[in-house]
């Protein structure tokens, strides 16, 4: 009987801790569950609004080129470097020339030597025409006298046959004087495409621009279609920005656009959409979107990043919302709102959207003090009690 009445108070003991165990972590519990949540307030008012589109992308130039040689050759002089500026015609490299003038001279040469024989066959056309001339009037005048009894028939065979040779004669310098005229296009066509590699030998600026990269050096051997140097044209640079593909609808030409280069987060520049893009990609839903840059910064780089936020609509006097501030629960949007220092939810119909705020079309007025947690782990709940710093 004895042993029962202890091991019941041990029991009762145990009992007793565990109990004490239970009602300490409950009220742990409901005191993180309801204790105050610190939070961030904003009195809501009212502004201009700006509705934007963001984009992100690379700043690109309209007009590039490749500089690269015509024909091959050993680089001896590059008179450009990077950033430096170009004018269209101005000369950016030069290959070793040397063969390439003895192969002029060469073809000079043989152009004149053809020019002198077609002299040489034009004298004897002309001594070929003057002994044809002769041959006729001796046959003419040994015909006559033939027909008169006072020439025989063998003066007559032999101005005959001197007519004939004579005649022979000017076609085969008429066929000398074509043959040579042939040889003489086909020297003069020679010479000019020796001058043009020539030419070639010295590259020069298709557009003016400015010189983004330097590849080769002096001395390297070169080819054709080998790049020596990258040059943009600098009329024209625009960021191509990829845009998601549910904003088509509020895209069109020449809206006016901010653009953030990464280098200089808080610092904006003006741009403009220059033109829209037609097709999307398949991956990412999304599409590309040129927008010009009409102001750069100090130092740029091809290919660098930025974002664009593009205006697609404007109203000035609206209910603003700081964007972060904006919930979303059960699928509807809604904020926190400080009553008597609790957080009560208020769901709201936004309109206008960008970077930084929403418009708020119902559901709040100016003056409403809007609240969010400032731990993110420790979020807000309806009614949850609060306190602001």
């Amino acid at each position: 009987m004895k042993n029962n009445q202890i091991r019941i108070n041990i029991w009762g003991r145990r009992l007793l801790k565990i109990s004490l165990i239970v009602l300490t972590i409950g009220g742990l519990i409901l005191w993180f569950r309801y204790a105050p949540v610190t939070v961030i307030e904003h009195q809501i008012s009212q502004g201009p609004m700006i509705s934007e589109v963001l984009g992100t992308g690379t700043l690109e130039a309209r007009v590039s080129t490749r500089i690269s040689p015509k024909i091959s050759g050993r680089i001896k002089d590059i008179l450009v470097d990077q950033r430096d500026r170009v004018l269209k015609g101005e000369l950016l490299v030069r290959l070793d020339d040397e063969e390439l003038k003895q192969q002029v001279a060469i073809a000079q040469a043989q152009f004149e030597a053809s020019a002198a024989a077609i002299d040489r066959l034009e004298t004897d056309r002309e001594r070929a025409t003057a002994v044809f001339e002769q041959a006729t009037k001796s046959h003419s005048r040994i015909t006559s006298l033939f027909e008169k009894s006072a020439a025989s028939q063998a003066e007559v065979d032999q101005s005959t046959e001197a007519l004939a040779i004579a005649v022979s004669g000017v076609s085969q310098s008429e066929a000398a004087i074509i043959e040579g005229k042939k040889e003489l296009i086909t020297a003069e066509k020679t010479l000019a495409y020796q001058r043009a590699r020539l030419q070639d030998a010295e590259i020069t600026a298709p557009f003016g621009g400015i010189v983004v990269k330097r590849i080769r050096e002096p001395g390297d051997v070169v080819v054709p279609g080998s790049t020596i140097l990258n040059i943009i044209a600098t009329d024209e640079l625009w960021i191509s920005a990829w845009v998601d593909e549910t904003e088509i609808a509020h895209l069109e030409s020449e809206q006016s656009a901010r653009v953030l280069f990464r280098s200089e987060p808080h610092h904006t520049y003006l741009g403009r959409v220059t033109r829209l893009g037609l097709e999307a990609d398949r991956e990412t839903r999304e599409f590309i979107v040129d927008v010009g840059v009409l102001e750069l910064p100090r130092n740029w780089a091809v290919g660098q990043r930025a974002e664009v936020y593009i205006k697609t609509a404007e109203k000035k006097n609206v209910i603003l919302l700081p964007t972060k501030f904006l919930m979303k629960e059960g699928g509807e949007d809604g904020v926190y709102i400080n009553r008597d220092g609790f957080a009560v939810w208020q769901p709201i119909e936004v309109g206008l959207r960008n970077r930084d705020a929403v418009e708020v079309l119902r559901g709040l007025n100016t003056g409403d003090k809007v609240v969010i947690a400032t731990d993110i782990k420790n979020g807000l709940k309806n009614n949850r009690r609060i306190i602001t710093p």
